[in-house]
């Protein structure tokens, strides 16, 4: 996946089948399920795949609990169904991970062990292991830094967790594979209409300041939470649609909870559920929910979430973390589509929208990343419609992600996420043992990974290498500070950029690296 080798592309006269703007979790289904289809296909970011929302997550692949407690069955067996179809389709980036519910209180016992079992049932051929009820002794074993004062057991269920951004980087090269085109750095600043119907985009190479009129049979809108912003440049009258929820992460050292499960509290004060989740030997606490008036590309966490956050780590765990154990923290904003009844956004349904504008524009608004295959193929379903494309089925069920390979963890070690890249990875350390080099004590990543990053992963900048190929940033923001000039050295080779470019580069990463550290 080479971007200079897919920029000529959009020279060609040639109508595209499907345009798709946004390159996070729900555009990039929707072009894997369009390529996969034979549609021709082209997908534009006017940054980076999974630069907001979808590189932001609590990194778990799952069905859904609280959603079972809202009564939206619906959603939870959709959810559970895509999340076995995933682990089957992408098993180097998802695995399964056991959950506690630590119980404090008689009732909680039962009340969620028979709320799990349900879960368990939902979950049907796809389930993983059963969840079964635990005594103090048993959850104290499973996580030895709960809280022990007051505990009375626990209950364990098992869900997944993955790389939501080398997942995005994945689902992209699929794409590729599949003969369709998906481009980072090229903005969509208009569309093009004939007798009030859309035609096409104008899209704007953002590196090389290109200007670019493409026709296409029909445009999806999946911007997540700047849905709004192309609703309106279709018309400037549309109502805005979305409200976006900010959700908070602090990530902690793994001393504060060194076992392999999760902790899942169902219910905290602003009624969200709070998961302290190990994750690349770290453990990320969150999330908060927290309505916002306007989306921001790189939103700030605020001091009353952060607060929340620490609060309720030190409530459930035996070592309470102060504000300068946190090696980094993040936010992210959830495009949740407006419930004018809803009293907060913790309440407003998860479900993803298809809406077909009088224009003819595909919007695709909500939903979570488990269910990001599901809603490409609802969307791709009614783009076909609108443009009058050939029937065909989807295929996505059954299809290997890029990446894919049986037993990657054990054949492919440090490098696992990688998949059947991991060979060619390693062959770049032993041409050049440098690049075996770990780039800090503290990180997981050699400088192989950010020399594939520039030549097969379409990074183009320090931060894309450090925040979403690799996902130093979020595992240790002053680490990651720290080998950023080592880093954009590397890149600059790959990419022929020169000392000016570096320099720019280290400057611009350390900069929002601060933002990353409290």
């Amino acid at each position: 996946m080479n971007r200079d080798a897919l920029i000529p592309q959009l020279e060609s006269p040639e109508v595209w089948d499907i345009v798709i703007i946004g390159g996070g979790a729900s555009g990039l289904g929707a072009a894997v399920e369009a390529a996969s289809r034979g549609y021709r296909t082209l997908l534009l970011e006017q940054d980076d795949f999974a630069k907001g929302t979808s590189s932001r997550s609590t990194k778990l692949v799952h069905g859904g609990v609280r959603y079972l407690k809202q009564g939206n069955v619906t959603l939870v067996l959709e959810a559970l169904r895509e999340r076995g179809l995933l682990m089957r389709n992408a098993p180097h980036l998802v695995g399964h991970l056991p959950f506690i519910v630590p119980n404090y209180d008689w009732w909680e016992g039962p009340f969620y062990g028979i709320g799990l079992k349900v879960y368990d049932m939902l979950a049907g051929d796809l389930g993983l292991e059963a969840s079964r009820h635990l005594s103090q002794e048993e959850t104290l074993e499973q996580i030895p830094t709960l809280e022990p004062e007051g505990l009375r057991g626990g209950v364990i269920y098992y869900d997944g967790q993955f790389d939501d951004a080398r997942l995005a980087i994945n689902l992209a090269q699929t794409v590729v594979d599949l003969g369709g085109v998906v481009l980072n750095r090229v903005r969509v600043s208009g569309l093009t209409k004939r007798s009030g119907l859309i035609q096409g985009v104008v899209a704007q190479d953002m590196e090389a300041d290109q200007e670019y009129t493409l026709n296409a049979r029909v445009v999806i809108n999946a911007t997540g939470v700047f849905t709004d912003s192309v609703l309106q440049m279709d018309d400037p009258a549309a109502r805005p649609i979305i409200q976006p929820s900010q959700g908070v992460h602090i990530v902690l050292p793994r001393k504060f909870q060194p076992g392999e499960s999760a902790i899942m509290v169902p219910k905290t004060d602003d009624g969200r559920v709070l998961f302290a989740v190990p994750w690349y030997d770290r453990v990320i606490v969150g999330t908060t929910d927290t309505p916002v008036e306007a989306p921001a590309l790189e939103p700030r966490a605020l001091p009353d979430e952060i607060e929340f956050l620490l609060t309720h780590a030190a409530r459930y765990l035996t070592m309470d973390p102060e504000p300068s154990d946190v090696l980094s923290v993040f936010a992210g904003l959830r495009p949740l589509v407006r419930a004018d009844d809803a009293e907060n956004t913790a309440a407003i349904s998860r479900d993803h929208s298809v809406i077909v504008s009088p224009s003819g524009l595909v919007t695709l608004t909500g939903g979570k990343w488990t269910t990001y295959r599901k809603m490409g193929e609802d969307v791709v379903n009614q783009a076909a419609v609108v443009a009058g494309l050939a029937e065909r089925p989807s295929v996505t069920q059954k299809l290997r992600l890029h990446g894919w390979i049986t037993n990657s963890a054990e054949r492919s070690g440090e490098l696992s996420e990688y998949g059947s890249d991991a060979p060619a990875i390693q062959r770049l350390i032993e041409e050049r043992p440098d690049l075996g080099q770990p780039l800090h004590e503290t990180l997981p990543y050699v400088g192989a990974e950010i020399v594939w990053a520039a030549r097969h992963e379409m990074a183009r900048t320090v931060e894309d290498a450090l925040s979403r190929r690799t996902r130093a940033l979020l595992l240790g923001a002053r680490a990651a500070a720290e080998i950023a000039p080592h880093v954009a050295s590397l890149m600059a080779k790959e990419l022929g950029r020169d000392a000016a470019w570096e320099a720019e580069q280290v400057d611009a990463f350390r900069a929002l690296a601060s933002e990353y550290v409290l």
